[in-house]
């Protein structure tokens, strides 16, 4: 989720790493509490599901794509770990990729915020501030839901990326989330630091703390898939230069 920073380039002007988890905490915060927010007051609004996750989908949509275009020129506006990893890895070899210590400190801000930002979601409706959602996800299916919904996130991303696209990545990216929560039985979490966030509040978002490792795993699987799709489909490219840079 990179419209000025993608994956792999040079940068000549990087913001201070400070200014960067900032950046990464209060936009995983802010995500995740429009998906765990909107997702309430769907549910006090109505009783049919299928207006609930239309009413969730459209805000996350909304929010997401603002969020990737006014923190992206910040940190990139990764806000999911898997992100960041797959733009460690394809940038290791490049001067301006990011490092080891800035995945030590992206991946802790990212989950911080996702925890944050599921207990603000729960004080703005009068909610217990931190309740373990009793929301089972562990079933094979699922799984194999979070799979393809992560590698459809990273071969997106690091398409775009390949091609010189990523201007486009705000509209790109909440596009392909909003669909993802249609197209996959998981409803498209995609995000070990956002499913990390969702386990911390009891409502129509949430994850049960059983059901994490399986998710998480299986997102780390599909971030795999969606960097070999885009070797297969872009081939590999060892320095993507300055490409997309705005």
């Amino acid at each position: 989720m990179d419209p000025a920073l993608p994956p792999g380039p040079a940068v000549a002007h990087r913001p201070p790493l400070s200014q960067r988890i900032a950046a990464e905490f209060v936009g995983t915060a802010l995500l995740v509490a429009v998906v765990v927010g909107s997702g309430i007051q769907a549910t006090e609004l109505t009783p049919d599901v299928g207006l609930e996750l239309l009413a969730n989908s459209l805000a996350t949509v909304f929010g997401l794509g603002i969020l990737i275009l006014l923190l992206g020129p910040v940190s990139g506006a990764h806000f999911n770990p898997v992100v960041s990893l797959a733009d460690w890895w394809t940038g290791r070899r490049t001067e301006g990729g990011l490092t080891v210590r800035d995945i030590a400190a992206y991946v802790p801000a990212q989950v911080a915020g996702a925890i944050a930002g599921a207990v603000l979601a729960d004080a703005m409706f009068g909610k217990p501030l931190v309740q373990w959602s009793t929301h089972d996800r562990s079933a094979g299916h699922l799984l194999l839901g979070e799979v393809v919904a992560t590698a459809g996130l990273v071969f997106l991303i690091f398409g775009l990326a390949r091609k010189d696209q990523l201007r486009y990545a705000p509209v790109a990216v909440a596009s392909y989330i909003g669909a993802a929560y249609w197209f996959t039985s998981s409803t498209s979490f995609a995000n070990p630091a956002v499913a990390i966030g969702r386990a911390f509040t009891n409502t129509f978002a949430g994850i049960k703390p059983s059901s994490l490792p399986g998710f998480i795993g299986m997102e780390l699987v599909g971030g795999v898939v969606g960097l070999a799709l885009v070797a297969l489909v872009f081939g590999y490219r060892r320095n993507s230069g300055a490409a997309g840079r705005e």
